[in-house]
């Protein structure tokens, strides 16, 4: 696939039952696992660094995925990592950050360099969350620069496999086509 590209001998891995849109673009050190989505002009480039995207993650139109090499400035770098359920909203972009299972990120939002969001996390879109912040488990973040807004409601935890589930079934149609 000319969307999916090597870059200094690292090519994207992807788990089984993974669709990626034909407009989508993945380079480098990239492993999404199984029943992913990637929607159309997503870019995800890992080129300077690692990304891993874990199962039933969806990564929705026009969203950026990208590193912080390591330098002088910041010795580590920062990887991309996101656990498993979590559903990026469309023009997410999301920069050398790390998040946790079953998270929403909503649309347009945009979480920065070192942060973490972990387990159980909304942000709502249009959000912004800066360098090195963390976001508590069980709680609806708003606002830009994000703060905590409540804690989440049962229905609203049910929601992160609900629409997980509902990506890798719309997913599974687009693989059958």
């Amino acid at each position: 696939m000319a969307n999916v590209r090597s870059h200094k001998g690292t090519t994207p891995n992807f788990g089984s039952r993974t669709w990626v849109d034909p407009s989508a673009v993945i380079i480098g050190d990239v492993i999404l696992g199984e029943d992913c989505s990637v929607w159309p002009m997503t870019v995800i480039r890992g080129d300077m660094h690692r990304i891993r995207i874990g199962s039933r993650c969806s990564i929705q139109d026009g969203s950026v995925l990208h590193i912080t090499h390591a330098s002088d400035f910041n010795p580590g770098g920062w990887p991309l990592t996101l656990g498993d359920d979590v559903t990026v909203g469309h023009k997410a972009l999301l920069h050398g950050c790390t998040i946790g299972n079953r998270v929403l990120v909503g649309m347009g939002s945009i979480i920065m360099d070192g942060a973490v969001v972990e387990d159980d996390v909304i942000v709502a879109a249009g959000c912004l969350v800066p360098p090195g912040k963390t976001l508590e488990s069980g709680h609806l973040y708003v606002g830009s620069p994000c703060k905590q807004a409540r804690a989440l409601s049962d229905d609203e935890r049910g929601f992160f496999t609900y629409t997980a589930a509902n990506y890798v079934r719309l997913k599974n149609d687009y693989l059958s086509d």
